[in-house]
């Protein structure tokens, strides 16, 4: 039975997001939970053979490209796998949930004062549902009115620099993009219809006006900033730093570095705006977030996985990372033609990178046709392209690779290479 949102679901809600009473025992038993599964039979059908996607038709893929929503993201803890499995033997009150995940989500990060987390479907729906909340507020029928914005504030400003495929999120909300370059832009744009200013990590070098200038700006004018940082783990540190900065709502994906489920993501941000983002998403009917549902194993795995972040040493995994992607970069630097360069890019996706730069003049093939010849591999080797190293070369991480993985893409890639030298 579908129940839709009435008053009294509203205020059960709306309690459960201001209780300061949730704590450490609504996501943990104090005792052993004698209801874990002991199913241990073999399966049959799909999954018999244990690698599904074969039995479906298709071609699994060494990820030397990165943590890419279109291949999966990446792969998740196996501890977080199993709290999943715990989290899936009960039910449990998704809105109460997610104000105790906040709450604990809050803790580990060591959150400013009146800041708490939201777990949602990914770091776009966290950008969907933290606008809605900040068109919205706690007003019911606001709440059900959207995207229609008759009688509400109606545009976000953001940098010319900064529009990306991102922004349908926001526009999924009704409002209109306004975009800005300089200051005096900004100052020009906000009116009564201002709902927020909304910056992209990611496009910090390139807008004219830079992260802490975007957020006096916000404040100056008494309006919300929101800063999509979906990709911006690791370092763990930006975790809590742009709230320490002061941004009211900050994004992050749950499913790429921080190896969480690939259908997660945070919103971390002032605690009535993070109230007012879960008013407007699922569990909740007759809401614009009704379809960007989060569940309870997702929400507890979420939680697991940050756990396990945190208390990770950055420097041996970047180092592991640098030793696997020497291992591709000894064997193809050999070739003629062949030179290679190393980075770690300053903002997003901030891991150990390599590119392959090809002498066109000692090949018959271009870096976008090696590509294509070792994605159409099997396994498939899905490498990257352009990027810091330019149109013509192949971008390499190591951030997802499993153990072995780059032995094969140093392999594959030589005898690909090789088979087109002139």
């Amino acid at each position: 039975m579908r129940h839709k949102i009435n008053r009294r679901a509203f205020l059960h809600v709306l309690a459960a997001l201001s209780a300061s009473t949730i704590g450490r025992k609504a996501l943990g038993a104090s005792a052993p939970d004698k209801r874990v599964s002991s199913w241990s039979g073999k399966i049959k059908g799909l999954g018999e053979s244990g690698n599904v996607y074969e039995e479906l038709g298709l071609t699994t893929v060494i990820n030397g490209q990165g943590t890419m929503t279109y291949l999966g993201g990446s792969l998740m803890r196996p501890e977080a796998e199993a709290v999943m499995k715990l989290a899936s033997l009960h039910f449990v009150n998704i809105n109460d949930l997610e104000a105790a995940a906040g709450k604990r989500i809050a803790e580990m990060l060591k959150l400013p004062q009146g800041y708490s987390a939201l777990v949602t479907s990914g770091a776009a729906s966290a950008i969907q549902n933290g606008y809605s909340g900040i068109l919205t507020g706690s007003n019911e029928t606001y709440i059900k009115q959207i995207p229609d914005l008759t009688g509400l504030k109606s545009e976000v400003i953001i940098q010319k620099a900064h529009r990306s495929p991102w922004n349908h999120q926001i526009r999924a909300t009704g409002v209109k993009i306004v975009e800005v370059e300089t200051v005096a832009d900004v100052h020009s744009a906000i009116s009564e219809r201002t709902a927020a200013m909304h910056f992209l990590n990611l496009a910090d070098p390139d807008g004219q006006i830079k992260r802490e200038e975007w957020l006096k700006l916000a404040h100056a004018a008494n309006l919300p900033a929101f800063i999509d940082a979906a990709a911006d783990t690791p370092p763990k540190s930006h975790l809590s730093d742009y709230a320490n900065m002061g941004f009211d709502l900050i994004s992050f994906s749950g499913g790429k570095a921080m190896r969480g489920p690939q259908c997660t993501g945070l919103l971390i941000g002032r605690q009535p705006m993070i109230s007012n983002a879960l008013l407007n998403m699922s569990p909740n009917e007759d809401t614009l977030g009704r379809p960007t549902k989060v569940g309870k194993e997702e929400i507890v795995g979420m939680v697991k996985t940050l756990e396990i972040y945190l208390a990770e040493d950055e420097q041996v995994l970047a180092k592991e990372q640098w030793r696997q992607l020497d291992t591709i970069a000894n064997k193809v630097s050999k070739i003629a033609g062949v030179t290679v360069t190393r980075h770690v890019p300053e903002i997003a996706n901030n891991f150990p990178t390599i590119q392959i730069h090809l002498d066109p003049s000692k090949f018959s093939i271009d870096a976008g046709q090696v590509n294509r010849e070792l994605a159409n591999m099997k396994p498939s080797i899905v490498l990257g392209g352009g990027g810091h190293g330019g149109a013509g070369s192949i971008g390499i991480t190591a951030i997802v690779l499993q153990p072995g993985e780059d032995r094969v893409i140093a392999d594959a890639l030589s005898k690909v290479l090789r088979q087109h030298q002139v």
